[in-house]
């Protein structure tokens, strides 16, 4: 999941805001020293989190007049979230102030309508394409590992895959390496000059397909490195639509997002008529 994305899906749990609206003098609390209404409970949210729960609820109308995203597309990219956070994420749920996960969906899809509306927005000539599938595409490996703390440690996993046991079952036992765990080890596809450890690379790289590394040292410990997959044999007609969307994705950031969020809204003519949230179209992305 692009960065900006995940960012703004976990920061943007304040939609349930609108929930209050039409805010009237019905007692939400009763206490001996006094009541509590909903008009005064909404205009303390209001003062709070007025203008971030308005901006995202205007994005959501605007968007989802042009942009579709559908129950399946949702549930794709939860699993993909989930995936990134592994273990973690039930607890960045409660942290974040989401009750569940239904709840975390009305924030991601309003990330995955940006991100459809910026994709769009941007154009790759067919230039950009080729010149990305030979010095980039072509060059990127999957990859999948266990990380452990010693030498002595690595050694014992490498014998066990030798032995035919499972890289996930193994990796789920042994490997330090929280996030990769949680998905069976698996970095997923990365180049050359991915931000990653040197020698991790050098030792990734030097692999064929389905070829397992003895023990690699690195600043983070010690390695056991299987390539499952490379793209050196790939044709370029046949993976061009996957080329387009990886490298409009690779140009996402929440500069663009902005920019294109501006075009939309000025496009649908929107207007705030609340002075007091007269600002919430300014403040960028929930994202930055």
């Amino acid at each position: 999941m692009k960065k900006w994305i995940l960012a703004l899906t976990l920061a943007g749990g304040v939609l349930g805001l609108s929930a209050c609206n039409g805010a009237s003098s019905e007692k939400v609390a009763e206490t001996k020293a006094g009541d509590v209404s909903q008009e005064e409970l909404y205009n303390v949210m209001k003062d709070k989190f007025g203008e971030q729960a308005l901006q995202q609820l205007v994005y959501e109308k605007v968007l989802s007049k042009k942009y579709k995203v559908t129950d399946k597309e949702l549930d794709e990219k939860m699993q993909q979230l989930k995936k990134d956070l592994g273990a973690n994420f039930e607890m960045t749920l409660q942290q974040y102030g989401y009750k569940s996960e239904e709840d975390l969906k009305k924030t991601m899809k309003l990330g995955m309508l940006q991100e459809k509306a910026a994709m769009e927005n941007i154009k790759v000539t067919d230039k950009e394409l080729k010149d990305y599938f030979e010095n980039t595409y072509k060059k990127q490996i999957k990859a999948r590992h266990i990380l452990v703390e010693d030498e002595a440690k690595a050694n014992e996993v490498k014998a066990k895959l030798d032995a035919g046991e499972k890289f996930e079952d193994v990796s789920n036992t042994y490997s330090t390496d929280q996030a990769a765990k949680a998905a069976g080890g698996d970095l997923g596809w990365f180049g050359p000059d991915a931000q990653m450890d040197e020698d991790f690379l050098k030792a990734a790289f030097a692999l064929k397909a389905n070829e397992i590394s003895a023990p690699v040292k690195s600043q983070f410990g010690y390695h056991i490195i299987e390539v499952t997959e490379t793209r050196e044999n790939a044709s370029f007609d046949k993976v061009k639509k996957d080329l387009e969307k990886e490298l409009k994705s690779s140009q996402l950031t929440s500069e663009k997002i902005n920019e294109i969020m501006q075009k939309e809204l000025k496009d649908a003519d929107v207007k705030i008529k609340d002075k007091d949230l007269k600002d919430a179209l300014n403040l960028g992305t929930a994202a930055q």
